[in-house]
């Protein structure tokens, strides 16, 4: 069972997570969505959870693992600098409401998740982290170009 738990993948995950717990904490308010689509919204949610989920679990049935020499350390680096990125988005970002905020904050985890999926060659996580990506950044653009649209007129 061991093997079906990938630590950097639950490492990486929980990072990510730091400051969107953070962020729910400190603004009672909460997130104001602005682009209503709820079949992007469902597909975003799965694909979230979907990634979340297989970061996590690698079944050996659906995961062939490190594919090439050097893959794992690729992985190591790769997770830890998206990461890093993604955390250093919410600081720089933290009290801004732009499109820019809203694309670095939706691409670093989708790239994340990506690359996770592509150097474990992983391909549920890679299906959903496309679904993810496609959906998160859509709905992260539109909320903030909207936003942008209504303060502006």
């Amino acid at each position: 069972m061991s093997a079906w738990i990938q630590f950097y993948g639950l490492l990486f995950v929980g990072i990510i997570l730091i400051p969107n717990i953070f962020f729910t904490m400190t603004h009672k308010e909460g997130f104001q969505n602005l682009y209503q689509n709820r079949v992007v919204e469902c597909a975003e949610q799965i694909g979230r959870v979907g990634c979340f989920g297989l970061m996590i679990v690698t079944p050996p049935v659906l995961c062939r693992g490190f594919w090439f020499p050097g893959a794992k350390t690729a992985y190591i680096i790769a997770g830890f600098l998206l990461t890093a990125l993604y955390c250093l988005g919410w600081m720089v970002f933290w009290r801004e409401n732009s499109i820019r905020k809203a694309l670095v904050l939706s691409i670093l985890p989708s790239i994340l998740f990506l690359e996770s999926g592509i150097l474990l060659l992983h391909i549920p996580l890679i299906v959903f982290a496309v679904l993810f990506a496609i959906c998160h950044i859509t709905i992260s653009y539109q909320n903030a170009a909207i936003e942008k649209r209504q303060i502006h007129s």
